[in-house]
């Protein structure tokens, strides 16, 4: 049974996703504010959070931020936020999915579904493909770990899947929209800057005397030619 927190601020609101997701077979927990959330985060572990943006004292954003630089979990934002700057926003900052209020319970529900079933396979263990190396960068997909030269290198949930789609293919360029479309697992938005930011993001990561991540201009990205 899939683990979920619920992080609301709206008792009425919490208590009914809380609700619908016992009934559809999840076990819910509930938070009340972002600083809630972090506590209870120290103590428990969730197969996926779903976070409002608008909470009392830190906002869903800095949330947002806390939880992916420190934990490996799908990130589903619920707003009365529409505008697509909002979106997008989210989506480049590291959230999986982004829904509106007020929303359909039952396309809740199936978004919900749809994250775990991307987090799920992306996580999967294969064990004859459970560790990815290139040069002096390695991917323990087991533990969800990379590392170069043996220093552990921090990524959030999608630079790890970013890293984890190149290192799996090395010789292939990937487009944008390749990647967008694989990491995200959704239909390819017009915007590339998801997409570029969070390159870059994982480059700087990478820094370690080598370039890992080469830029094909004009098409897309591939690892670094040896």
């Amino acid at each position: 049974m899939s683990k979920i927190l619920i992080v609301e601020d709206d008792l009425q609101i919490n208590k009914m996703v809380q609700t619908l997701l016992k009934k559809n077979q999840y076990e819910a927990v509930s938070a009340f504010s972002g600083t809630e959330a972090l506590l209870i985060l120290e103590k428990e572990t969730f197969d996926l959070i779903l976070l409002d943006l608008m909470l009392p004292g830190l906002s869903g954003e800095e949330i947002l931020g806390k939880i992916t630089e420190q934990l490996h979990i799908p990130i589903i934002c619920v707003s009365a936020k529409d505008d697509i700057d909002t979106r997008l926003g989210m989506i480049r900052d590291g959230a999986d999915d982004y829904i509106t209020k007020p929303f359909n319970n039952e396309e809740l529900i199936v978004r919900i579904g749809a994250v775990l079933r991307r987090t799920s396979k992306s996580t999967a263990i294969d064990n004859n493909k459970n560790r990815l190396q290139y040069k002096d960068l390695v991917m323990d997909c087991d533990n969800h770990m990379v590392t170069i030269e043996d220093e552990q290198i921090e990524l959030t949930v999608k630079e790890y899947n970013i890293l984890e789609l190149l290192m799996s293919n090395p010789k292939k360029v990937f487009t944008k929209q390749n990647i967008f479309e694989s990491v995200w697992s959704e239909e390819y938005v017009i915007d590339e800057r998801a997409v570029t930011v969070h390159v870059s993001n994982l480059r700087n990561k990478l820094k370690h005397g080598e370039t890992y991540i080469k830029t094909v201009w004009g098409i897309g990205y591939k690892m670094q030619d040896h």
